[in-house]
């Protein structure tokens, strides 16, 4: 008998799906339901590999985390990296199976997938007592809903129960609602049970009343308004939408164990990938960490990021236009700290041979670091495990390009020459031993009293983020309606509202 199961849409993209997700799954997990997470179809630039050598969007990942279970291909069957406006590479049950154009991909190949992905769905809801889907976009995409087999697609075909979600922070929370309803055809409105409303400020009772008028437009109940809460923007997705210049990723709130705060600029690269990767370091006490895009905002910087991308070339011709490539090599010379991860460690390298991510062949790299790169057909997927600065290290590998290393000192899988450091390494910085063995070295680099905090723990502080969500499913939603919803589907009898979605 297959278990219960329930859709979260969204009005919006960045409505906040993924968060009330992993909410819902960590609510259900502290009531003992076995539970796990699904997409179907995830477009990110942000991912993560699981034990099984699976590559899926790191948001799910994070949800997996939410419901206390490893991650696997499963929970995430089709997964697009865009490699431009048009292009993305298709990531099939965990391994890429070439580029396509977006026209190419919902002109056909996407609907060819929705057997696997509902095989995926049944073979979850096979093993567990409830999976929690999250949507894509908005379900009232009418030029998409031919194909679509992410949102009402999933839904109709699984016969999921959809509650759709949407970020009052921005304004037209109602007419987003009622519009989003009133789009679908009746046989995909047979399917929305109700929705939640996220990011509320201020008194509930002064949005009541409009609850109750919702309620009578549509037929359809609110099952919960939770509250505006900071810091709980975890995992996010989709890499092309982090706004460039002054973007700071949230950091502690507790004051720098030493005299002094330490500044890590990231050069804000063309389809930057893995951004999350920084996220270790703004969670320690006293480390500012923001993306740039001038050379001049690198001046007060005691570190320089240069993160992954999925358009390695492009991003160093980006940096060579803006000035970046020289303030960084001017950085290298003087031997102040340089931290290249995955495409940022390709790039600080002497040259690139790529036929592969953007056929351009022979490329010549910023050359401070003694590493040549060729491109494989194959992409490397891995889990590796291993020590550096005396201290052990776990992180994942996503990359084309492969190394070869022609001197400077052993780092990671990579190396170092003086203070610049490159690996392929995503999520090393996790690693709280090697993170302020790595930060100890930066600050005395950079002539910075600054100390890491000796209990910083960032699998912790991702746990408390985790149980910040279920409190606010647990405190702010209507839990057993939700759960009969999960357990029962849509409630019977939903009316249509018209004018519904055109023929």
């Amino acid at each position: 008998m297959s278990g219960g199961g329930l859709l979260v849409a969204g009005t919006t993209s960045d409505a906040g799906k993924s968060v009330v997700t992993a909410g819902i799954c960590r609510w259900l997990v502290r009531q003992g339901v076995k539970v796990a997470p699904f997409k179907a179809q995830n477009m990110s630039l942000n991912s993560f590999v699981t034990r099984e050598g699976a590559e899926i969007g790191r948001a799910q990942a994070m949800q997996a985390q939410a419901c206390r279970v490893e991650p696997t291909a499963l929970m995430n069957p089709v997964l697009l990296k865009p490699g431009g406006e048009r292009s993305s590479q298709v990531v099939l049950l965990g391994k890429p199976v070439g580029e396509m154009s977006a026209r190419g991909y919902h002109g056909g190949r996407q609907q060819r997938l929705l057997g696997t992905v509902l095989d995926c769905l049944e073979r979850l809801r096979g093993t567990y007592d409830a999976v929690i889907c999250e949507g894509a976009g908005s379900p009232a995409e009418i030029n998409l809903r031919r194909t679509d087999i992410v949102n009402m697609g999933i839904a109709r075909n699984a016969g999921l129960p959809v509650l759709v979600v949407g970020d009052i922070d921005r304004g037209g929370v109602f007419a987003s609602f009622f519009g989003t309803v009133a789009l679908l055809s009746p046989e995909d409105q047979e399917r929305v049970a109700g929705f939640l409303v996220n990011k509320f400020r201020g008194d509930v009772s002064l949005l009541e009343p409009g609850l109750d008028m919702l309620h009578g437009l549509t037929g359809r109940r609110t099952y919960g308004v939770l509250p505006f809460r900071h810091g709980l923007g975890i995992d996010e997705e989709d890499g092309l939408r982090v706004s460039l210049r002054g973007t700071v990723r949230e950091s502690a709130v507790a004051a720098p164990v030493g005299e002094d705060v330490l500044r890590v600029a990231v050069c804000a690269v063309p389809l930057m990938s893995n951004f999350t990767d920084v996220d270790a370091l703004a969670a320690e006490p006293g480390v500012v960490v923001r993306f740039v895009d001038r050379p001049e905002e690198l001046a007060d910087a005691d570190l320089v990021v240069v993160p992954g991308t999925r358009g390695t070339v492009r991003a160093l011709e980006w940096l060579r236009e803006r000035g970046l490539a020289d303030a960084l090599r001017r950085r290298a010379a003087e031997g102040r700290p340089v931290l290249g991860i995955c495409g940022g460690y390709q790039i600080l390298g002497e040259h690139i041979e790529d036929d592969v991510e953007s056929r351009r062949g022979h490329v010549d790299g910023l050359g401070v670091l003694p590493v040549r790169v060729r491109f494989a057909r194959e992409k490397t997927l891995t889990r590796p495990s291993g020590e550096a600065l005396g201290e052990a290290v776990e992180g994942y590998e996503i990359h084309h390009g492969v190394a070869e290393v022609l001197g400077g000192d052993p780092f990671l899988d990579g190396c170092r020459v003086g203070q610049t450091w490159g690996t392929h390494w995503h999520g090393s910085l996790e690693s709280d031993g090697f993170r302020r063995a790595f930060l100890r070295e930066v600050a005395a680099a950079a002539g910075r009293r600054f100390v890491p905090a000796p209990g910083t723990s960032f699998a912790a502080l991702r746990e408390e983020q985790l149980d910040r969500l279920g409190d606010l499913i647990e405190q702010h939603a209507d839990t057993d309606a939700l759960w009969r919803l999960i357990e029962s589907g849509a409630p019977q009898g939903l009316p249509f509202i018209p004018p519904g979605a055109p023929a």
